[in-house]
């Protein structure tokens, strides 16, 4: 298998397979996810999951893919295209950071990090389908307002590095190191507030 997820087919037992995988990829790692672990916590047998994921790189990516996705809908939702560029990258900002700090996140980078040296197939599919996605959207999202003169950008992919990057001030880093487990409202919107002013200070036409 390439470890893509174009093997999988959906089916009823589907969405249990995803969440006992996630619980069980969470709590032990990608190389000690065994396949009968994760059949016996989704509740299926063996042969059930094997028919939608062949490959356990297959199933973990599933994972990433959907949560990434969930993510990027969630952020991009709505009327945040006609909103102003504050507002929108507000929104957007709020999303992340939310997401960023989140255990299954959390969880999600420290298991690609401690597995990648390993298998660097993973984290490159890993990186396209999280950090590359949400940048791309990101980009979607710079497009409409540099069109409307709201922002002014001359690389884009630099931009949403840097935005993402702002938004992994001070809590991420705190997370990622289990220093801070249950941000308050409070410091999530310093964090929110802080790239958001830092970045239309850099790349705003109207503040």
């Amino acid at each position: 298998m390439d470890g893509t997820t174009e093997a999988t087919r959906k089916g009823r037992k589907y969405d249990d397979v995803l969440t006992g995988a996630q619980t069980v990829f969470m709590r032990d790692g990608f190389d000690g996810a065994s396949v009968d672990d994760i059949a016996r916590e989704a509740g299926v047998s063996k042969a059930t999951l094997y028919s939608y994921f062949p490959d356990k790189r297959i199933l973990f990516l599933e994972i990433v893919r959907e949560q990434c996705l969930a993510q990027a809908d969630a952020a991009f939702c709505g009327n945040i295209i006609n909103a102003p560029a504050r507002e929108a990258l507000t929104q957007a900002a709020d999303i992340l950071v939310r997401f960023l700090v989140s255990p299954l996140a959390i969880s999600m980078h420290n298991l690609i990090h401690g597995e990648a040296r390993r298998f660097p197939e993973l984290a490159q599919k890993f990186y396209a389908m999280g950090p590359e996605m949400a940048c791309n959207r990101i980009i979607d999202l710079f497009e409409v307002l540099v069109e409307r003169g709201e922002l002014e950008i001359d690389d884009m992919p630099l931009a949403a590095d840097q935005l993402a990057g702002l938004c992994k001030a001070d809590l991420w880093v705190k997370c990622c190191l289990h220093m801070e487990s249950n941000p308050t409202e409070e410091e999530i919107q310093r964090v929110v507030i802080g790239a958001v002013e830092t970045f239309l200070a850099r790349y705003g036409t109207r503040n």
